[in-house]
């Protein structure tokens, strides 16, 4: 019964309420509530901050999830390798990653994964924005930048340029801006990553940067949608090679101010805080960092 109030934990804490995680797994709230208080009479402790309104865990909920995830995933291993064999990967991995590759890359390479290993099931959530790893219950994310969070577990994947580039048809209507001030006199297509807008565009090297902040009409918090637009000639846009080499090799986008480029940004791996992922995990992330490698080539 322990085992399965602490599944029924995790499913609390990714569904937000009482409610919504009854409802996931078919019982009442009045159940969910009782396993609940079931659960923090075990322990002596209370997992969760309650109000009419929200639920949060509290630290020694935090403790619960990062431990609990790892056991829980031992476990299912366990049970795989016993049912199927000891190659077997079996379980739910949930993964972030950046709306433009999630759509591209990463999600190709879920494809081939989930084929070579049938008893693998995946959640993905795109979002170009901050996530909370612990809290809403991620194996692993993908995310470009430093990452701040210094209890996280982080991955350097590699360091890819971020290409200033525009459609043929901007180009012909508003011309090439020769140096990255003459960005000021164009519509530039902003992005939002979380409450961060990405409106100071850097280029140079570290001895000799240049910093400029563009303007545009238009921003968004989806990578992809951003993208979309400047194919379409709504503006010039600063995006990673990794997002915009197909629309480059094909015309679609012109790269503008080569002789001016960025300093590349890096890609992250990140993991929850603890000893170890699931064998699961760990192969999916295998499989990641060698397709994102092999796309640089």
């Amino acid at each position: 019964m322990l085992i399965d109030n602490i599944r029924l934990f995790l499913t609390i804490t990714e569904k937000g309420s009482l409610v919504a995680a009854g409802r996931e797994v078919g019982l009442s709230a009045t159940t969910v509530s009782e396993r609940l208080a079931a659960l923090e009479a075990h322990f002596g402790v209370v997992l969760f901050n309650r109000t009419t309104r929200s639920l949060s865990l509290t630290d020694e909920g935090r403790t619960l999830l990062s431990g609990a995830k790892l056991v829980l995933g031992e476990i299912e291993e366990l049970e795989a390798r016993i049912r199927h064999g000891a190659n077997t990967l079996s379980g739910l991995i949930r993964i972030s990653a950046p709306i433009d590759i999630g759509r591209s890359l990463v999600s190709n390479v879920i494809s081939t994964f989930v084929k070579e290993h049938p008893s693998i099931s995946i959640e993905l959530f795109l979002s170009d924005g901050y996530v909370d790893l612990v809290g809403q219950g991620y194996d692993l994310a993908l995310r470009f930048g430093s990452i701040e969070d210094s209890t996280l577990r982080v991955r350097n994947i590699g360091y890819f340029r971020r290409i200033v580039c525009a459609s043929p048809s901007y180009i012909k209507t508003f011309g090439v801006p020769q140096t990255p001030v003459d960005l000021t006199q164009h519509n530039c297509l902003i992005m939002r990553f979380g409450v961060s807008l990405d409106n100071v565009w850097r280029f140079g090297t570290a001895k000799k940067p240049q910093v400029v902040t563009v303007r545009g009409n238009k921003i968004i918090n989806d990578g992809s949608l951003i993208r979309q637009w400047a194919r379409e000639g709504h503006g010039i846009i600063l995006k990673s090679e990794l997002d915009v080499m197909p629309d480059l090799k094909s015309g679609k986008l012109i790269a503008l101010l080569e002789d001016y480029s960025p300093p590349p940004s890096p890609l992250q791996m990140m993991f929850p805080p603890g000893q170890a992922q699931p064998r699961r995990v760990r192969a999916l992330a295998e499989a990641l960092t060698a397709a994102i490698g092999e796309s640089k080539k």
